[in-house]
This record gives C-alpha cells, sequence and structure tokens, in this order.
C-alpha cells in the first residue's frame, strides 16, 4: 500500500515544480521573420556581391578581347610604328602619368584607414600610346586644342581615327585598365576638375577605359562644359555596367573609328 500511494503522489507532482527553459533569445531568422534592419544589410551584401561578380566577369572579358586585339594588330602597330618614326623625330610611344582605379574607399571601409596619405584621386599608373605630337609639346599636362599645330600630320589621323589609344592594350593586360571605362585623366587635371565638376571623383571607382559610354558619345576634352558633359556619360555607364554594357559600347566604338568628321 505504501508504495502505491507514493508512486500516485510521485504522478500529481504540480507543473510548477518542472523546470523551465529560459526564453528563446531572437535570431537572425527572428529578426528577419520581424522586418528588422538584417534583411536590408542582406539585401546590401547581395548587391555587393553580385556586382563584384559582375565586375569579374567584365575584367575576363576585357582582358580577353585585348590580348586578342594585342595579337591581331600586330601588323598595324608595325605599320603605325614605322610611320610616325619615320614622319617626325622623336620616340614612337609616348608615355604619360594617368589617375587609375581609386582602392581608398574600399581600404578604408576595411581597415578603417588607409596608409597612403595624400588624396591623389586614384593609383597613378602609365599609359601608352602612340606619339601623335612633337616632342617639345610632350611635357606640360594640359588637353589638346582644336587644330593644335603642334599634332604631327600622321597624328592627326591617329587621333581622328583612335588608332594613337592600340598601345592602350597592354595596360588592359598588365592591370592598369579595362577596354571600357571612363576615361583616365592627368594627375594635376585630375586635382584641379575634382573641385570644378560635380561627381567627378565617383568616376575612380572602376578601372578606367580605353573607349567609354562617354568617349563615343562626346568629342576630345576641349573645355569644362566637355569635361561635365562626359562625367555625367561616365556616371550613366557606372549604374548600368555589366558584360552586355561593355560589349555594347566595343561594338559602338567600330563606327566611331571609321569616321573622318572627328575634330582632333
Amino acid at each position: 500500500m505504501g508504495n502505491s500511494h507514493d508512486t500516485r503522489i510521485e504522478d500529481q507532482k504540480s507543473p510548477a515544480a518542472v523546470p523551465k527553459r529560459p526564453p528563446k533569445r531572437p535570431t537572425d531568422s527572428t529578426d528577419k521573420e520581424s522586418g528588422a534592419t538584417a534583411p536590408l544589410v542582406s539585401q546590401e551584401d547581395a548587391t555587393v556581391r553580385r556586382q563584384a561578380v559582375s565586375d569579374s566577369q567584365r575584367r575576363l572579358l576585357n582582358v580577353m578581347l585585348a590580348v586578342l586585339c594585342m595579337l591581331i594588330s600586330i601588323p598595324l602597330l608595325m605599320l603605325i610604328s614605322i610611320a610616325v618614326k619615320s614622319t617626325s623625330s622623336g620616340s614612337v610611344f609616348y608615355t604619360q602619368s594617368r589617375v587609375g582605379l581609386d582602392r581608398r574607399r574600399q581600404l578604408r571601409s576595411i581597415a578603417g584607414r588607409c596608409r597612403r596619405r595624400e588624396d591623389l584621386g586614384g593609383r597613378i599608373f602609365t599609359i601608352i600610346e602612340f606619339r601623335t605630337m612633337s616632342v617639345l609639346s610632350c611635357a606640360a599636362q594640359s588637353w589638346a586644342r582644336p587644330q593644335d599645330p603642334l599634332i604631327t600630320r600622321v597624328g592627326a589621323f591617329l587621333r581622328r581615327h583612335r588608332l594613337d589609344e592600340l598601345p592602350q592594350f597592354l595596360n588592359v593586360i598588365i592591370g592598369d585598365m579595362n577596354i571600357v571605362g571612363p576615361r583616365p585623366e592627368q594627375p594635376e587635371i585630375f586635382l584641379r576638375l575634382k573641385g570644378e565638376v560635380a561627381g567627378y571623383t565617383r568616376r575612380q571607382r572602376v578601372l578606367p577605359g580605353i573607349t567609354g559610354w562617354a568617349q563615343i558619345n562626346h568629342r576630345y576634352d576641349q573645355r569644362l562644359d566637355d569635361v561635365r558633359v562626359k562625367t555625367s556619360l561616365d556616371l550613366e555607364y557606372l549604374r548600368r555596367r555589366c558584360m552586355a554594357e561593355d560589349t555594347r559600347i566595343m561594338v559602338c566604338t567600330v563606327p566611331v573609328m571609321l569616321r573622318t568628321d572627328l575634330v582632333v
């Protein structure tokens, strides 16, 4: 009898005697279901990742085409070299410092600081092209003037058809540029323009290019208004850049090169 009574007492213990589990703390999934800020962060991260993948695909396309174009154009490069050398004194090629991709924003967001103290607008690299002007005129950093008398006869033809920029495929291959992107500017001119043209420094968020949306839709820079127009076009390209857009711009560049009415 005693054992049976004890069993009944054990079965009738109060529920309060059972230890309670601690309340479940909200997790990321709970936050997502409740509409907290986590989904916004995840969406932003996903957008950044998608753009990074797109930029990698664009980079691969640009490098592959640069190598192909460099190989195909070897005979043309040799002919241009002979023409430049035989018609004017000086080197066949002309090199100049240009402002490239700005990684300061990326470094600051990752490490909270940047080792480079002076903000030059981007990484300075050396661009290479066929020389189109007399040797004495190649020192100062300035824009070419319309019908500039310092432009050689061969140089005028090369500029009109954008053939002076063919050696820049090498810049694409080594990582300074893409085939498609905003046109890189000279450092001294860049420092002046970034304070005069709204949004100008945003162009440096991508690799500069040999051709681009601005280059095929507007002339060479001759005055500040030209820069404002081309900056607007560059920022338009940045918003919609992808492999398909790069391919479209490359195709549209061909008829621009064939035109004979461009002012140089």
